[in-house]
């Protein structure tokens, strides 16, 4: 593609080497990987200050929309933002003169895991379409010191380790400490100072900005303290202040923990809040209407974190702006919108008041007036009162953050057809019914820069060769014309010979790093997600045990080489979800060391599964296990990553696996399992039992929770998952997640892609029509659709 920078070798070569001069204060030759890492970066930013300032400038002379979400999953920065400049190649080259290899030192970068999932990760590729789309949006969120954790094996189970992602410093974010706000809650002050990361463009001048807080005290220390020599207690408050941002999503098992989430919740929602109406009155010096606000911010809550904006931005017009309520509840509701990224009721934020009493106790005093506002409408409408009840902001001394994000916003949208349909006919129908001009779907999306054009650059080379140019990658629905070489052999061979080239640096990388050798002629079979019981990581092992217990029975049976490959975290206080990490990784063990099995089956669960893993994973799959109980996945955005790199499906009718097969075909993915409808027709008479005691093999691989398989007798976690599937637990019923019910039909799929694999042929045009049909699943058209027809911005073109 043309550079959007301009790009001299020479002069590029000697800014590296001064900025490596400059901050480690020796040659350039002596720098450590890290080392040139951050002097590459900070060349990079000096190159594209001005145009990040121009676009800064450009934006505030029109309306903008801001997007408020506790996670933005960014991953590494280098080689994404030197894909969107044009300059990938260039600096490929020109450190190979210099004897560095680029990708050492792509991976001597962090990833800023300041995320935890798809949440995450959904913010950060829309901030990469907007800029690629040159739509202004601004992101908001906290900038933690720590990310999510890293995660390692001891024994199989997953043990936490800080994740430092801060150690070698940050080259891509600019402090802004003239941009500093104040965040006052009822026991403390606390100072939020922004740090700005630009957010570039592919195919553009256009740099977008992601700001994030972090949170600080008002004096570093209290020096009376430290001369009376009480150190601890002379930096006490600093400790309290920064504890805000200090990492995301501490553990909330105790009150202590549930009320630093709601002070992290306040405190950027807060800020970020401030600085858009600081910016606001700056622009009109002075002589402000705030009826005009809606005007210039679209303010988008990802999710019912940043829920609490509601009621600080009413605090703000009313306290600060001297505005009446009527007029502030107008302003309020003209500018936010709300994403719901949940079906699970357990999911769906609640407070306790207490909390809000002791913590924030103006922002409760508003809440109390918007629900009782509330309740005032319904019963104008002649809403029962059992049914006012039900849908209050407050009730049972509870506050209802989904309900509030509901009432007060415009706009209200779920994240696939499937997902909205289940809110508005479900989930939520007394809100639909009650507002169903506030509706909407928005298809989930993902970048095809990071996800191909930087992840899978063989592929990427592929296409543009056949498409003539690369513009496709700003405009991904052009691959949607490749479906003509859907059986050309040649194209079909070169396709699947790249994709042997991924799976070869996929398996070289998992040798290096978890110790185990994979074959790359094996199936690749690929789950990596966050580890949840609805996304059913334990009906694939359980398919694992029953197919090695098959092995067992006899040694000769034919079956297609295979490579279980698993990724994902568990939330640290999350027991059942711990337990089956130690399940799958207890089944590696025994199958990995199996003579009988003869390699023919292999299972890796990677450590530390992260954005930069799933980059490398992402390309070398064959099967992608999209397996979640249907109707419980909002959308899924790994399934869309899969499915651009040319990878079948094989998964239930949920979330946006619908709309895949709907694009590339039921007969090139697997589909399998019980539909919503027939969840809903027997959910409330199943049981369990009847499977465990009729599927053939099943009783085996779930008794292995509690026998002496692997060696769990007396394990109490493990019986506790057991539990949960065979008799329920008091806020659930048995097997709640049906993974005992799918079992049979899974397995028989499995059977399926089994037979598929070996037509070597056919395959491949499955991959690749999953690829060539993967167009709708692009983040830039998403976020198109939420500029139009939420946000109402218009491109803005430096």
């Amino acid at each position: 593609m043309n550079r959007t920078i301009d790009f001299n070798k020479e002069s590029f070569i000697q800014a590296v080497k001064n900025a490596a001069k400059m901050k480690y204060a020796k040659p350039f030759e002596e720098v450590k990987d890290y080392e040139k890492f951050n002097a590459l970066s900070m060349t990079l930013m000096e190159m594209l200050s001005d145009d990040w300032a121009k676009t800064t400038a450009a934006y505030s002379e029109k309306k903008q929309a801001c997007y408020l979400s506790a996670e933005f999953l960014m991953g590494r920065a280098l080689g994404n933002n030197l894909i969107s400049l044009g300059l990938y190649n260039d600096v490929k080259e020109t450190m190979k003169d210099l004897g560095i290899d680029l990708n050492v030192i792509e991976e001597a970068e962090e990833d800023a895991g300041l995320g935890n999932g798809g949440l995450g990760r959904l913010a950060a590729c829309f901030l990469d379409s907007a800029a690629s789309e040159d739509l202004p949006l601004k992101g908001y969120g906290i900038r933690y010191d720590y990310g999510i954790f890293k995660q390692k094996w001891v024994d199989g189970r997953q043990v936490e380790e800080v994740d430092n992602w801060l150690k070698y410093g940050d080259p891509w974010s600019v402090k802004r400490l003239e941009d500093q706000v104040t965040v006052k809650f009822a026991d403390q002050t606390v100072v939020a100072v922004p740090y700005d990361t630009p957010i570039i463009g592919y195919g553009t001048k256009n740099i977008n900005t992601l700001r994030l807080w972090k949170a600080e005290s008002e004096e570093a220390f209290d020096f009376t303290l430290f001369n009376a020599q009480s150190y601890e207690e002379s930096v006490a408050d600093k400790n309290r202040a920064e504890d805000i941002s200090r990492v995301l999503y501490p553990n909330d098992s105790e009150q202590a923990g549930k009320i630093l989430r709601l002070k992290q919740q306040y405190f950027f929602v807060s800020a970020s809040l401030q600085d858009m109406v600081k910016a606001f009155k700056t622009k009109f010096n002075g002589d402000v209407d705030f009826n005009q606000f809606p005007d210039y911010y679209a303010v988008q809550l990802n999710d019912t974190h940043p829920a609490v904006a509601i009621p600080e931005m009413m605090r703000i017009l009313m306290d600060e702006e001297n505005l009446s309520w009527d007029v502030a509840w107008t302003i309020v509701t003209r500018t936010f919108a709300y994403t719901n990224h949940t079906i699970l009721a357990e999911a769906l934020e609640q407070w306790w008041n207490g909390f809000y009493i002791e913590v924030l106790p103006r922002i409760y005093e508003i809440l109390e007036g918007i629900d009782a506002q509330f309740v005032k409408e319904l019963e104008a409408k002649n809403y029962a009162q059992d049914k006012i009840e039900s849908m209050r902001v407050i009730s049972n001394n509870m506050i209802k953050m989904a309900w509030l994000s509901i009432y007060g916003c415009h706009t209200v949208n779920g994240v696939a057809y499937l997902h909205t349909e289940l809110l508005k006919h479900e989930e939520l129908t007394d809100w639909y019914a009650l507002y169903p001009h506030k509706f909407q779907n928005k298809t989930n999306g993902i970048t095809q820069r990071r996800w191909m054009a930087l992840a899978n650059q063989e592929l990427t080379s592929y296409v543009s060769e056949l498409l003539g140019s690369d513009l496709w990658i700003n405009d991904l629905e052009q691959i949607k014309s490749l479906e003509k070489y859907a059986d050309d052999e040649a194209v079909l061979n070169r396709f699947m010979e790249i994709k042997r080239e991924k799976k070869v640096q996929l398996a070289a990388y998992i040798k290096e790093h978890e110790g185990i050798e994979i074959d790359p002629d094996s199936l690749f079979d690929v789950q990596v997600k966050r580890l949840h019981e609805y996304k059913r990581q334990l009906l694939n092992a359980f398919h694992i045990l029953d197919l090695y217990h098959r092995i067992k029975q006899d040694p000769s049976i034919d079956i297609v080489k295979r490579t279980f490959i698993f990724g994902a975290k568990a939330a640290p206080g999350y027991a059942r979800a711990k337990s089956i990490i130690k399940f799958i990784n207890d089944i590696a063990r025994v199958v990995n060391n199996d003579e009988d099995v003869a390699g023919r089956i292999k299972v890796v669960f990677v450590q530390n599964y992260r954005v930069s893993y799933g980059e490398k994973i992402f390309p070398a799959a064959d099967l992608s296990e999209q397996i979640s109980t249907a109707g419980k996945e909002a959308s899924g955005t790994g399934n869309m990553k899969f499915m651009l790199n040319g990878t079948p499906t094989i998964g239930t009718l949920d979330g946006a696996n619908v709309e895949i097969v709907e694009e590339a075909g039921e007969e090139n993915n697997f589909i399998f399992g019980l539909t919503v409808d027939e969840i809903n027709a027997m959910k409330n008479s199943y049981d369990p039992k009847a499977s465990y005691m009729h599927v053939e093999g099943l009783k085996e691989v779930v008794d292995a929770l509690i026998d002496v398989s692997f060696d769990y007798t007396g394990d109490e976690n493990m019986q506790e998952l057991y539990t949960s599937l065979m008799r329920g637990a008091s806020w659930h019923a048995a097997d709640n997640y049906f993974v005992l019910k799918d079992f049979e039909s899974y397995r028989a799929m499995q059977m399926e892609v089994d037979k598929a694999f070996r037509d070597k042929k056919a395959w491949a045009r499955k991959c690749w029509m999953n690829m060539c049909n993967a167009s709708k699943f692009s983040s830039d058209r998403t976020i198109r659709e939420y500029a139009k027809d939420i946000w109402s911005i218009d491109k803005n073109r430096i």
